[in-house]
């Protein structure tokens, strides 16, 4: 009698039903069950609670029309501001100064715009790679409520996910209408 060889395909079938078999003796179902579970729910909170990326729509900034002056704190993009202005630290209201970079995540705040009296939503992003700038520090929090989850407050260094966690400045960009 002649023994063919073997076909890849049979060995990897052979091992993963051993594996399977061996997962089950040790595992009962109800465990399964309670780690897939586990493991669900851990990757529902970790959506819930980790900061925004707002890399991806930073580029697509709505054209509106500006009132007021983008050095002041009394700008309506800064309502819910925290820190220096890029835009007296060499930078502008939407750009980070040269030398630095904006931040791979940030807060959001939804501020009033007097030109045409809409509600935008405004993500705050801090630029990163230089030391603080001293001009124009502004810290508002119209509309702010009491800290429930400290990941989405705006006083997280947001920088700790850029390679240099130096902040310099915030920008505030326009992500579009509060709906």
């Amino acid at each position: 009698m002649k023994l063919s060889p073997m076909k890849p395909s049979h060995l990897l079938g052979d091992w993963t039903d051993r594996m399977a078999r061996e997962l089950a003796r040790r595992n009962s179902r109800r465990s399964f069950l309670a780690r897939l579970g586990g493991v669900l729910a851990g990757g529902v909170m970790a959506q819930v609670l980790l900061p925004v990326s707002r890399v991806y729509g930073q580029s697509q900034e709505l054209s509106l029309k500006e009132t007021g002056d983008a050095r002041s704190c009394d700008y309506w993009r800064y309502c819910a501001q925290g820190g220096p202005l890029c835009s007296c630290c060499g930078g502008s209201y939407n750009q980070c100064p040269p030398g630095t970079e904006m931040s791979k995540a940030s807060w959001i705040g939804t501020c009033l715009n007097p030109a045409d009296n809409k509600h935008y939503l405004i993500s705050y992003n801090d630029c990163c790679g230089k030391s603080v700038c001293l001009h124009c520090t502004c810290y508002r929090f119209e509309g702010a409520k009491p800290v429930y989850i400290p990941g989405k407050a705006n006083d997280v260094h947001w920088c700790q996910f850029n390679d240099s966690a130096s902040v310099a400045c915030t920008v505030a960009i326009v992500m579009g209408v509060a709906d």
